[in-house]
């Protein structure tokens, strides 16, 4: 009985269960306890045998269908079960057999509403509630008008049975305030517990920053983005928070690391590195000890173990790595990458990418290591990154530039919501008249770049500059055009100015006004595959006081004057349907195609100019919608596929088995690209079984098949052709 009563405390307590399916036992259980004890007082007051007899086969029967709804997992619809025999038949037969509106029944009515309000949710709660009122209401009318139907004791029996039901029912009642009273402590309690604990890791963490001065906010990003991939893997809540916690704390072993080894300029030396090799087993012995997480401890010592073997400090391989550190590893990798070091700039997350792309399965778990892709992929404002304190001057509350473009701001990524930057501009410290200017540029990492190793690493492209007082010089741009826009406001104080910009496609529009004047900038971008970046920069300036909004809908397509032809690269005959150009990361696609046993898909694909990275080429997506067409009505995105062997599903009720083989015709991926960018014919073929769909396909040396299999998949499927600055032309379909 002890160990019994304990399971029971244990489940009515646990958190990871829902509240009101905890209510839901707790009710149920007070419930059987009243109807066992309603048997000895139907006894005591001689009612009919038959009643006594119902009595039991009810507190039987309730007994079972709870154990076997919790026991099958199917809550929810025992308390829709409960709930309806509650209000339509259990109820309503206690009323007309003990007694009526004489006996104890009107007591019991109460059941019905306190089981409804506890442990029913939404508009199912409501609605139960007014038909609970509506039945006891038919009750009472009916036992009035016919009390023939009413099943009466003496009067001592009667009165008997009102007592018991008060008794019965407060001691229900009673028990439920004092399990939510109970519940509220331990919660409160725990609370307190998960704030100390976070309190305490945060300490640990200040600790390591302030012994590390380039990694500061390393450990906290780093636990952000170990949340995303293990939310993104469909870990539970609580595994989310163990895998934020143990992300948190992974570098804690750097506590025990030299300092002047930490935060030496350059370089390590093979001793130094050797030392901070040492960094997760120190940071496992500090955490070991703190046994309610023992992921903490997994969390700090096999962090920089690498899936093919080559890490450290147990050089473990593949599955052998815990998963929560097979997680934090790719978080850790992400960030090293994403930020500042002594010895370099951060990576531009396109390169960053590109590094896990060539990871997966060696220096990383594939699994976690495409989720981080994904990941990079949806992050197009490019928040997943070290901040400065300062982002819109480079990190400095001032900009001060003295010679021309000796020194400039952080880009601002131009895109169809409107960027809105005020600042204001001043004199520099000799108090020569300032004269600013704004660069267009597209680069990797979105900054301006003037070294010709930094141009060619980054990709950096210059489009053009427009300075303050209206003039403009064009340099990679098609066209521009700049002209003075008198119904713009420019109210604004001396110094003061307004920069708003966008682009639509392969046209930028910006507007200057300030100081009495406002101007208009158009701008034709080389094509529409190009991003657009704009940063300050000039002579004589000092920048400050810098806020930027960004709008939150898009600007129509029609925003900006069209000043050049749109360059097209699918002015070719078509095939079977039309011929698709895709701009950036699957901005167009092909029309869908329903999928049939046998079908092939073939097609000609050539990327972009501007293509420069390995995923820029295209891919297959498969979806299901009501009309046929991407984005269609109810389109469900079920699975992507790159032809560079990237895929992964995108609905929570699918799942994947993939394949992929670089046989000896692949040779790196620099050759990869060029093959892309050539021009090559490709097909992919579909078999579709029941609720699975297997597709095939390979292209210089990459050969690709994978199963999706589609728990409640719908009855038409269907795919299209889609990409990332590449061309599909020539499409022909061939039915299976």
């Amino acid at each position: 009985m002890k160990a019994l009563l304990r399971r029971f405390e244990n489940y009515i307590y646990d958190p990871s269960i829902s509240l009101k399916d905890r209510s839901f036992l707790v009710f149920s259980v007070a419930v059987l306890i009243a109807l066992f004890l309603a048997i000895p007082c139907g006894l005591i007051m001689q009612e009919p045998p038959l009643a006594t007899i119902s009595t039991v086969v009810g507190a039987v029967s309730f007994t079972a269908y709870v154990i076997f709804a919790i026991r099958t997992k199917r809550i929810r619809q025992a308390k829709v079960v409960i709930s309806v025999l509650l209000v339509f038949v259990f109820l309503p037969a206690m009323f007309f057999s003990n007694g009526g509106s004489d006996g104890g029944t009107p007591v019991w009515l109460l059941l019905g509403t306190i089981y409804i309000s506890m442990i029913l949710e939404g508009k199912l709660k409501i609605v139960m509630l007014l038909l609970n009122m509506l039945v006891i209401a038919a009750t009472w009318i009916v036992g009035y008008l016919f009390p023939d139907l009413v099943t009466e004791y003496s009067r001592g029996g009667n009165y008997f049975d009102s007592v018991a039901a008060l008794f019965i029912v407060g001691a229900i009642i009673f028990v439920l305030i004092s399990f939510q009273n109970n519940l509220f402590r331990k919660e409160e309690a725990k609370k307190n517990q998960q704030r100390l604990f976070e309190q305490t890791a945060m300490a640990l963490v200040n600790a390591i920053d302030a012994k590390d001065r380039y990694t500061h906010g390393h450990s906290s990003r780093v636990a952000d983005y170990s949340r995303k991939i293990a939310e993104y893997s469909g870990k539970s809540p609580e595994e989310c928070n163990e895998i934020y916690y143990a992300a948190l704390l992974h570098d804690v072993g750097k506590i025990g690391i030299p300092e002047h080894i930490i935060n030496k300029e350059g370089k390590l030396t093979e001793e130094e590195y050797a030392v901070i090799k040492q960094h997760p087993v120190l940071g496992e012995q500090i955490l070991h000890s703190i046994s309610e997480f023992p992921a903490l401890g997994i969390g700090a010592l096999y962090h920089h173990e690498r899936y093919d073997g080559k890490g450290y400090p147990n050089k473990l391989i593949g599955t052998d790595i815990p998963e929560y550190a097979r997680i934090i590893s790719v978080a850790d990798a992400y960030d090293a990458m994403t930020s500042r070091r002594s010895y370099r700039d951060p990576i531009p997350q396109q390169k960053v990418r590109e590094e896990f792309v060539k990871g997966v399965g060696a220096q990383f778990d594939p699994d976690f290591a495409r989720i981080m892709i994904h990941l990079i992929d949806v992050d197009l404002e490019y928040e997943m990154k070290e901040r400065e304190d300062v982002r819109e001057l480079a990190g400095k509350g001032k900009l001060i530039i003295d010679r021309y473009r000796s020194d400039w701001s952080e880009g601002f990524l131009l895109t169809p919501e409107t960027t809105t930057v005020c600042l204001k501009i001043a004199p520099d410290k000799e108090g020569r008249s300032p004269k600013p200017v704004i660069v267009l540029f597209d680069s990797l990492d979105g900054r301006i770049h003037e070294k010709e190793d930094e141009v060619a690493e980054l990709l950096y492209y210059e489009y053009g500059e427009l300075f303050f007082d209206g003039t403009y010089v064009c340099k990679g741009a098609r066209k521009m055009l700049g002209r003075e826009c008198r119904e713009a406001e420019t109210t604004a104080e001396p110094g003061e100015y307004r920069i708003e910009a966008l682009k639509i496609r392969d046209h930028v529009r910006i507007r200057i006004s300030g100081n009495g004047r406002a101007d208009e900038f158009i701008i034709a971008l080389p094509d529409c595959s190009r991003y657009a970046y704009i940063g300050f920069s000039g002579e004589h300036c000092c920048y400050s006081d810098a806020r930027v909004d960004k709008a939150e809908e898009a600007a129509p397509p029609d925003s900006i004057e069209r000043i050049a032809e749109e360059i097209s690269y699918i002015n070719v005959p078509a095939g079977d349907i039309p011929n698709v150009q895709i701009d950036g990361y699957r901005t167009d696609s092909s029309e869908g195609i329903e999928i049939t046993d046998g079908m092939c898909i073939r097609f000609h694909a050539a990327t972009l100019p501007t293509a420069r990275l390995v995923w820029h080429c295209p891919f297959v997506n498969i979806f299901s919608s009501e009309d046929g067409m991407v984005n269609g009505p109810a389109y469900r995105d079920l699975m992507l596929m790159r032809l560079d062997g990237e895929c992964w599903e995108s609905d929570p009720a699918c799942s994947l088995s993939l394949f992929v083989n670089r046989d000896d015709e692949f040779d790196g991926w620099d050759a990869w690209k060029a093959f892309n960018k050539k021009g090559f014919d490709c097909t992919v073929s579909f078999k579709r079984e029941g609720n699975s769909v297997t597709m095939r396909t390979e292209n210089n040396g990459i050969a690709i098949k994978n199963t999706l299999t589609i728990a409640d998949a719908p009855e038409k499927l269907y795919a299209a052709v889609t990409g990332d600055q590449c061309t599909i032309t020539n499409i022909r379909i061939r039915k299976g």
